[in-house]
């Protein structure tokens, strides 16, 4: 058995390019299906976020849904997490991160986070990430200033994803785009469709369609 790290956002609101605040949170199908299919693998998951916070899933994620409902209630360990500050990368054999609006507020500029991929992927520990998760890669950092994710190849949720969600004139930055200029590849497929890249240790996921696939793949690499 695995001991799998998911590190969740914090943050409750997404500050838009005009300052107002854009209610967010996890997207609870990116924390509930990667968690389903670990635990079902036979996995253990702990979880994590920035000083320790509860985490709050954004509402639309949750859409009147009476099974995700009962399943958040039913994982105390999202309701206790870790905090991210006191994680060590040695005592976990892979790390996940769900998406949400709330990775762009918090973990793309998070030290903590940042050295902790930075460490992931340069010992080669299986790392999943998947739509608005993968703004964390923004704060994996060298001491150069040079990203640890460059050169590397992922998916991740689009620009045309964000235009169609009717947020990305409001949005003070594109994921895909930013992405990009620190010099990260984004192969990006249709909009909402199911789409992963495996790049090495590197499992990604481009949007909430993709959840199942990218944990699967990401099994499979550590099963590896």
């Amino acid at each position: 058995m695995s001991t799998v790290l998911f590190v969740v956002t914090g943050a409750r609101s997404w500050t838009l390019a005009d300052g107002s605040s854009h209610p967010t949170g996890y997207w609870a199908e990116e924390v509930l299906t990667p968690w389903r299919a670990l635990v079902e693998a036979g996995h253990d998951v702990a979880f994590a976020t920035p000083g320790g916070v509860v985490p709050v899933p954004d509402e639309g994620s949750l859409a009147d849904d009476d099974d995700l409902k009962a399943v958040l209630a039913g994982l105390p360990k999202l309701s206790r997490p870790l905090r991210l500050e006191d994680i060590h990368p040695a005592h976990y054999d892979a790390i996940f991160y769900p998406g949400g609006h709330g990775p762009m507020q918090d973990l793309a500029i998070n030290p903590s986070s940042g050295a902790l991929l930075v460490a992931a992927l340069d010992e080669e520990k299986p790392v999943g990430l998947v739509c608005h998760g993968l703004a964390a890669l923004l704060a994996a950092k060298r001491p150069d200033g040079t990203n640890a994710a460059a050169g590397r190849t992922v998916t991740a949720f689009s620009d045309e994803e964000e235009r169609q969600a009717n947020l990305a004139d409001k949005a003070p930055w594109l994921l895909e785009t930013t992405l990009r200029k620190q010099g990260i590849t984004v192969d990006v497929a249709e909009a909402w469709t199911d789409h992963v890249v495996k790049d090495g240790n590197l499992v990604t996921g481009q949007n909430p369609q993709s959840s199942a696939s990218v944990v699967q793949a990401l099994i499979t690499r550590m099963a590896a």
